[in-house]
């Protein structure tokens, strides 16, 4: 078997930890610390991410989606699928290095979908888009650091602590999706999105689809 090479290393700003780009053939892996954020070969849990939150927006004219997390593009590319041509997207991604291998060496694995013109990506935090306004959203999915218990950076936590989720309520329109993805089960999370008055739906799946780690995907709507 190929060895893995290293191509690149992205550093995350605000004193976050450093990402490294690894490829071993055709596969490629994003890796922090020695501990594997994401493969390529491993998206179903991502991707289910999407199809389950924005299945639930079928019949609303121009759904207003923000994803927090570009990663290798599986979310981006299920919403793409899922929803119609005047749903608009908006993909945040904090970390400049991210950006730039999608549309470099991992440009093969996103198959064109930032040139979507339903797609617009900011490097941007996303708690600050989450902040921009009242019922701004449809729809937000959360593929943020390993989810709850995260690895990257501590400022992250905002995004799923009370506060956290009391903004997201606050930026969703009535019966808007907060969809939530975490590399591992998180029981006090689901019980803090119950707490803020989420009608909360928990699915656990393998990584890959058959096989590997079971990441959990949580849809929360706003009632």
């Amino acid at each position: 078997m190929n060895a893995w090479v290293h191509l690149d290393t992205g550093h995350v700003p605000g004193g976050g930890k450093s990402l490294d780009l690894m490829q071993r053939g055709a596969e490629f892996s994003i890796v922090v610390e020695c501990k594997e954020l994401m493969n390529s070969t491993r998206g179903h849990s991502e991707e289910a991410l999407a199809s389950l939150t924005c299945a639930r927006l079928t019949g609303r004219s121009g759904a207003r989606v923000l994803i927090g997390g570009l990663g290798m593009g599986f979310t981006l590319r299920a919403a793409l699928r899922t929803l119609p041509a005047d749903a608009r997207i908006v993909v945040a991604e904090l970390v400049p290095a991210v950006t730039a291998w999608a549309r470099g060496p991992l440009a093969d694995i996103f198959r064109g979908c930032l040139d979507d013109p339903r797609v617009t990506l900011c490097e941007v935090d996303v708690n600050r888009l989450v902040q921009s306004g009242a019922e701004a959203w449809d729809a937000i999915l959360l593929d943020v650091d390993n989810g709850p218990e995260g690895l990257m950076r501590r400022a992250n936590d905002r995004l799923y602590d009370a506060w956290g989720l009391k903004r997201a309520q606050w930026a969703l329109t009535p019966g808007g999706i907060l969809g939530v993805w975490s590399g591992t089960p998180d029981r006090k999370f689901k019980a803090r999105l119950q707490r803020m008055g989420f009608a909360v739906v928990e699915t656990r799946m393998p990584a890959n689809g058959t096989s590997g780690p079971r990441h959990v995907v949580w849809i929360a709507t706003r009632v």
